[in-house]
């Protein structure tokens, strides 16, 4: 039986949904960041030495990344179903979006996360000094480089309905959390039509809902 070890507000979430979208069994265990640091609960040490989350324990293999999981799970148990057959041009393309969601997208909206915290939440004493740093930095480096991730994807959906062709694929999955981190925070809104009309499609996905249910609330603002 797969174990997922599931992080509130994190990208297990998209675990979740993968293993909904298969219809595998699975068991989840719960885990709650600190209410303060949002921190992963040092209980997650127990099962990977990050401590993080995502891990998928299933039989003997202990399994973090989430690109990793979602490779195993659909190479493992998809029976050819959320991936595109091999030397296609489409799974050329799934293999880069499984990358690119990590590789590329990420970087710049964890930056933003981690200056927008030091704006708001750095000690008063060295509030003003620390903000203008964050500031600059996000003006010269981060935004820009989200806006160019943006209009990137915006443009790369207009070849096809999913990221990897015609047909969702674990690339989707893959690329969901850092969309839904780009609309809570990063400028991704009406002014992309691709991206929301993404967005709102896997959304209305059953699988994706149920997911939610199994998970609990998810909130990336």
């Amino acid at each position: 039986m797969i174990t997922l070890h599931h992080l509130n507000n994190s990208r297990s979430q998209r675990v979740l949904w993968l293993l909904e979208e298969l219809g595998l069994p699975y068991k989840i265990q719960h885990y709650q960041r600190d209410a303060k640091t949002m921190l992963a609960p040092p209980e997650l040490l127990k099962v990977h030495p990050l401590g993080k989350s995502p891990v998928i324990t299933d039989g003997d293999v202990t399994l973090a990344e989430s690109g990793a999981i979602l490779e195993y799970l659909v190479d493992r148990y998809g029976k050819g179903r959320l991936k595109p057959a091999a030397g296609t041009p489409e799974a050329l393309r799934y293999t880069y979006w499984m990358h690119f969601a990590e590789g590329t997208a990420m970087p710049p909206l964890l930056m933003k996360l981690v200056f927008d915290t030091i704006e708001k939440k750095a000690p008063l004493l060295v509030r003003p000094i620390a903000g203008a740093i964050a500031g600059k930095a996000k003006a010269m480096i981060v935004n820009p480089n989200l806006k160019r991730h943006l209009a990137f994807m915006e443009a790369e959906l207009g070849k096809s309905t999913w990221f990897a062709g015609e047909e969702l694929s674990a690339a989707d999955i893959q690329m969901s959390f850092p969309l839904e981190a780009s609309a809570a925070r990063a400028g991704l809104d009406a002014s992309y039509p691709k991206l929301s009309a993404f967005l709102q499609r896997i959304h209305a996905r059953p699988a994706y809902q149920k997911a939610l249910a199994q998970g609990g609330p998810f909130t990336l603002g």
